[in-house]
């Protein structure tokens, strides 16, 4: 694994944690940091090794957006926000296809581009002091980072409205009840949790859990044929792998199956 300047990586267990720990304040994103997300992203996509991943962060802030210390202010920043948020989508885009569980572990603040990529883990737990925004409203902006994909999937095409028009801060038990994120874990608590939660994940048979996650992704761009033939197609491919012949011996025998991934 290569070393970062915008982020770290640690391995334990089946479980590579992301942290994010951006050189700009606020864990403002740049460009350099977008190219490491690129990298880590696809490595650990690559990663046999890998059986869950975790993406979090140090300090106060999860994402503040875009380092808007970079920008003019005017028709001139088109290329590097273009440039920027294309490299943000590639990475955004590599940890959604992922072929392992995604966690989110959030306890501070996630907006603009910050806000888009808590968004997209398969699941997010929130600390107590997380709060959540859209924020791009208040430079004039529109959004990227994958917002305008997951908002209305996560709460609908109302809420999903709402929340962009009003932006305004959404607290983290809020964010639960719309369905932003999974649980609030009490601040004491929360690295402990988002623990258990990645450890769990990564004992389990990880291929099947990281496909049936991508065809309930995908099952809005089909119809119920399409859907049903491409499930044909996956618990076939699945039936192929160590895991499910490890699941079927432990359902047959007294033990409890010690999955491996494959």
């Amino acid at each position: 694994m290569a070393s970062y300047e915008n982020l770290s990586v640690d391995h334990d267990d089946g479980v590579a944690t992301v942290t994010l720990e951006s050189t700009a304040g606020r864990n403002a994103l740049t460009l350099e940091m977008a190219n490491e997300l690129v990298s880590v992203a696809t490595t650990l996509g690559d990663d046999q090794d890998t059986r869950c991943i975790v993406l979090t962060h140090e300090g106060t802030f999860f994402g503040s957006g875009a380092d808007l210390s970079q920008l003019s202010g005017d028709a001139s920043d088109a290329p590097h926000l273009r440039e920027l948020a294309g490299r943000a989508h590639e990475a955004i885009t590599q940890f959604h296809r992922a072929k392992t569980p995604v966690v989110g572990g959030i306890n501070g603040i996630a907006a603009g581009i910050g806000f888009s990529l808590a968004l997209m883990p398969d699941l997010v737990v929130l600390g107590e002091d997380a709060t959540l925004k859209f924020a791009y409203p208040g430079i004039g902006l529109t959004g990227d980072g994958g917002a305008t994909f997951f908002l209305p999937r996560l709460v609908g095409l109302r809420t999903a409205k709402e929340i962009v028009l009003r932006d305004e801060a959404i607290a983290p038990d809020e964010a639960v009840e719309m369905g932003l994120a999974t649980e609030v874990a009490p601040a004491d608590e929360f690295d402990e949790r988002l623990e258990a939660i990645a450890s769990g994940l990564a004992a389990g048979p990880t291929h099947a859990l990281g496909t049936a996650t991508q065809l309930l992704t995908d099952s809005y761009e089909r119809g119920l044929e399409g859907q049903l033939a491409v499930e044909a197609d996956a618990i076939a491919d699945a039936s192929k792998t160590e895991d499910y012949e490890i699941g079927l011996e432990a359902f047959f025998g007294d033990g409890d199956p010690e999955f491996v991934g494959r």
